[in-house]
């Protein structure tokens, strides 16, 4: 049906965004994608949920915390045993996630330190508030211990995973928000009528320019504020501006504006979780 849909239309884009799993389409206009989204329920009689962007948000932690972790297990036979002690760290903007060994060369077999490392690498993407991916922060081995027999890499794949749920409680866990960079054009009489706007939706103005006549408003606004934006600055301006954004930054959520992290309210993060 995609395919079809946009063989038919060049002026149609469809593209499935892969934090939120939703299928983002876009399109000349609103107009056009009303028009487009009504003939997919006609022609295709396809139910089509339409709503506004999941925004992606991602976690980071707040403070430093070194957890100690023992996985043991004893079922029958052999059983399995882990000891870890990892320092987590918040780190600088746009780091990311690094892993450091800091055990000494050759005391603990390498195959129980990549398990370490997996085990981080994929809780990490389950988050520690709302199911969002955890980044910019540091996780150092500074101590394992391990037993002939019953320890394996799995083993200890289940003690960084137990350790890294534990910062939930001793890290102070912050949700981060995409920032976008927003440039407004528009005649020179609506500048403090579409500055007072941004403001409200949480904007940093930057900057104002002047390009080809008109007035820039440059602004670092939150996603979460942006969405459906066109239909405010249209009536605002008499359809006499127009607007770019892109993605530049993430940054703190304010607490006091913490989305509720109730998978039935928060889709974006039920589907990562999927």
């Amino acid at each position: 049906m995609r395919c079809a849909l946009l063989a038919i239309d060049s002026a149609l884009g469809a593209s499935t965004d892969q934090e939120s799993g939703q299928t983002i389409l876009g399109g000349a206009s609103e107009a056009h994608l009303d028009q487009t989204v009504s003939a997919i329920r006609e022609a295709y009689g396809v139910v089509a949920d339409v709503g506004a962007l999941g925004v992606a948000y991602r976690e980071t932690i707040g403070r430093s915390a070194r957890i100690t972790y023992v996985h043991k297990r004893q079922a029958g036979g052999s059983g399995e045993f882990a000891f870890v002690t990892i320092l987590f760290e918040p780190a600088k903007p746009n780091v990311g996630y690094r892993f450091h060994n800091l055990v000494e060369a050759d005391t603990v077999p390498a195959a129980l330190i990549a398990g370490v490392e997996q085990g981080l690498l994929e809780t990490k993407e389950q988050g520690l508030l709302a199911g969002f991916p955890v980044i910019d922060f540091e996780a150092s081995l500074v101590d394992a211990r391990y037993h002939d027999i019953d320890s394996t890499p799995h083993a200890f794949e289940l003690a960084a995973r137990g350790a890294f749920r534990q910062l939930a409680e001793e890290a102070c866990p912050l949700l981060l928000e995409p920032i976008m960079k927003v440039e407004v054009v528009i005649p020179e009489d609506h500048i403090g009528d579409v500055i007072m706007d941004l403001n409200r939706r949480r904007g940093m103005i930057q900057g104002t320019a002047q390009r080809d006549g008109a007035e820039v408003i440059i602004a670092m606004v939150p996603l979460s504020h942006m969405l459906s934006y066109a239909n405010t600055l249209r009536p605002m301006t008499h359809g006499r501006a127009q607007f770019t954004m892109c993605y530049d930054h993430y940054e703190r959520v304010p607490r006091a504006r913490h989305p509720d992290p109730d998978p039935d309210l928060f889709p974006p993060a039920a589907a990562m979780r999927a």
